[in-house]
């Protein structure tokens, strides 16, 4: 379905008018130069100026977004808009392959993106119809787009401890109404995962009981190489084309020595696993945009492909100090495969006190995922696969969308009204057995509504009404080995979650004081949990729906400019989360306080450009657990020698605050553990422009 439309959309901008004849005299060229709001409110969104950021120039796009009001991110990656941990990260406005994960897989690649790509941010907590959500609020990364006439280049490096170095460039040309763009980047970081976990178990249907340890240290290793080159033809006033491709490559080779030890019926176990991998990931995309603006009327058409490939060898061996036995062999990866095609296309008109906008998202994303595991003879090599883990599945999904919007304007008031219709087919394929496809569909409200009450002071009321897709990984109808004292049992048959969001708030806007203060509705139905249980002395876990989930709070930003070399600013909030989750034992019933703050500092003069940025996050609860505080801060310093060389330095975590606690309590198990990724660094690095 979604190639036929490819070609509908392209054989209908054929037919388009080009306004722009070749007898046409040439137009001078005015260049009108002028420095960027850091922050720009709109009605349904805010919008983010990171592009002369200090730790954007060498630092990556985690750091990026760390930075941003509003947004809490960990250095496992886990990111919260405003206290709302659903959140959809978009690049240019559309989805990615390499983004459209969750956890570790997606807080990789944006520790992998370079921060000197990025132009802004844009923070909508309160999506509306026009953008597809999937249930939570949204991250969108701009990433920089020059149309200045001439050549221009820029060259930036940085090196830290641990041999930890990156070295990118970037360019654009543009002559007449071609603009060419392009970047190449070279990465070598890592991070130190320091983890440890302590599980009590009781198995129900055979009565046993025991405990396990399991602790490990390593630091991963990553090279990452990139290069993205672009294309703006401006056909005519009114109409540009644009071509782009982007790639991405991610390779590893991490040391694991894991400590295992295991207590039942008396017995106990001791021994390290270990493993070398290797681990591979490359992604690549490609688009082709088409605009037109002509008097009150904008008309986007995008086409786009990516995909991404990553290879995890799960192959170890098992050396027992007690009892003292022969080493274990065993081999194993995953391989998996997501493609994403999409084809969007976006229409607004502006009347007398309306705009009007409409638009239609076709999706078409694959995920193919094999897992292998086998035990291996250490004398012969001969391999033995283990039938339990070793399997293969996709999951497919189609998308197609359509969206109606209002945005009109009475007086004091201006509204955003939306709808979006969304039909869905998910089909999951399981190797040499049959397919089971389900079907959903829902029509989404949005409302986004803005009262003036004076000059820089308006009253503000937002809601949304979405699905939360589940992630293809926990539709896995198989068990896959995780590591010695886990494995993941997937759930084919999970439905999507049910999430409606309600915001209001007043915004208050001066010469050099900016605040706003809001409070906000959050639910959830058919909650996807975690379920736990123990068989044959190794944890299980699984994805089951069934859960409710509630969250009200308040939150509040100050920005404040006292001089103008100086901005300081600072965002918070306090939220009560409420949780029921089944469980064997019955439903389990939580209520927790939380809250997060941001602070920030941002000094400019002469030469120096100096940000410090602050961070806690207090702890929370999870279905069926909780997990403990972190916290951040980082420095940013940037001192010109010249009008085109830079000096910077990123100082990241001074006070090393990322180690994050966990805990899980069901009718058959308690564990509690820690995950401590290790974010404290210092980075030296330049920045050279060449005009």
């Amino acid at each position: 379905m979604v190639s036929r439309t490819f070609a509908v959309l392209l054989s209908g901008l054929a037919t388009l008018p080009l306004h722009a004849r070749a007898g046409d005299p040439e137009l001078a060229t005015v260049t009108v130069t002028a420095k960027k709001a850091p922050v720009v409110k709109k009605l349904d969104k805010t919008v983010y100026d990171v592009s002369s950021m200090p730790r954007a120039a060498n630092g990556s796009a985690q750091d990026v977004l760390q930075a941003t009001p509003g947004v809490t991110v960990t250095a496992d990656g886990h990111i919260a808009v405003k206290g709302n941990p659903q959140v959809t990260v978009l690049v240019d406005g559309k989805p990615a392959a390499m983004l459209a994960g969750s956890g570790e897989e997606r807080a990789v690649a944006l520790q992998t993106m370079s921060g000197a790509d990025i132009a802004g941010i844009e923070v909508i907590t309160n999506p509306s119809a026009a953008y597809d959500a999937n249930g939570g609020a949204i991250l969108n990364i701009v990433l920089k787009r020059n149309r200045k006439p001439g050549a221009h280049a820029q060259l930036q490096g940085s090196a830290a401890d641990h041999g930890l170095w990156n070295l990118g460039t970037s360019g654009d040309l543009t002559r007449g109404r071609l603009s060419v763009h392009g970047r190449l980047g070279l990465r070598h970081d890592g991070t130190q995962k320091i983890r440890q976990s302590a599980l009590d178990w009781n198995d129900a249907q055979d009565g046993r009981s025991g405990q396990r340890r399991q602790a490990s240290r390593v630091f991963v290793r990553r090279i990452v190489d990139s290069a993205a080159l672009g294309l703006d033809d401006a056909l005519s006033d009114t109409d540009t084309l644009s071509l782009s491709a982007n790639y991405n490559g991610r390779r590893s080779r991490p040391s694991f020595d894991v400590l295992n030890q295991d207590r039942s019926a008396g017995l106990e176990t001791r021994y390290h696993r270990i493993s070398y991998g290797p681990n591979e990931q490359s992604d690549g995309s490609a688009s082709l945009a088409y605009s037109h603006q002509a008097a009150g009327m904008a008309l986007k058409a995008m086409l786009q492909h990516s995909t991404t490939t990553t290879l995890v060898d799960k192959s170890y061996r098992d050396v027992f100090v007690e009892p003292a036995r022969a080493t274990g062999y065993s081999r194993g990866a995953t391989d998996s495969t997501r493609r994403l095609d999409q084809a969007t296309l976006d229409w607004t008109r502006a009347l007398d006190r309306h705009q009007w906008g409409m638009g239609l998202d076709l999706q078409d994303q694959v995920d193919s995922i094999g897992n292998y595991q086998a035990a291996v003879d250490p004398l012969t090599g001969a391999e033995t696969p283990d039938p339990a883990t070793t399997n293969g599945y996709k999951v497919a999904r189609t998308l197609v969308a359509a969206y109606l919007t209002d945005q009109l304007k009475r007086g004091q008031w201006e509204v955003l009204l939306g709808a979006r219709a969304e039909r869905m087919a998910l089909r999951v394929r399981p190797a040499g057995s049959g397919a089971r496809t389900a079907h959903r569909q829902a029509v989404n409200p949005s409302l986004n509504l803005k009262y003036a009450l004076a000059d820089g002071a308006a009253l503000t009321l937002g809601y949304r009404r979405s699905l939360q897709m589940p992630d293809p990984r926990d539709l896995n109808p198989f068990t896959t080995y995780v590591d010695a004292q886990n494995l993941s049992r997937g759930n084919p048959g999970l439905a999507p979650q049910r999430m409606q969001s309600w915001e209001i708030g007043s915004e208050l806007e001066g010469a050099h004081l900016n605040g706003s203060l809001g409070a906000f509705y959050r639910s959830s139905r058919d909650t996807v949990f975690d379920a736990r249980s123990v068989s044959g002395n190794v944890l299980v876990t699984a994805k089951e729906n069934g859960g409710q989930a509630r969250s009200i709070g308040v939150n509040a930003s100050l920005d404040w400019t006292p001089a103008a070399a100086l901005r300081l600013g600072v965002d918070g909030g306090a939220y009560r989360v409420l949780l029921q989750t089944p469980d064997l034992s019955g439903l389990v019933r939580q209520d927790r306080l939380s809250g997060y703050v941001n602070a920030r500092v941002a000094w400019s003069a002469g030469r120096d450009d100096v940000t410090l940025d602050a961070h806690a996050q207090s702890a929370g609860i999870t279905p069926l657990g909780r997990y403990g505080a972190t916290g951040s801060v980082n420095l940013g310093w940037k001192h010109k020698l010249n009008k085109t060389l830079s000096l910077t330095v990123n100082a990241n975590d001074l006070f090393d605050g990322s180690r994050r606690t966990y805990a899980t309590s069901t009718a058959s198990l308690r564990q509690t553990g820690s995950d401590h990724f290790v974010a404290r660094r210092l980075y030296v690095g330049f920045v050279r422009k060449i005009e």
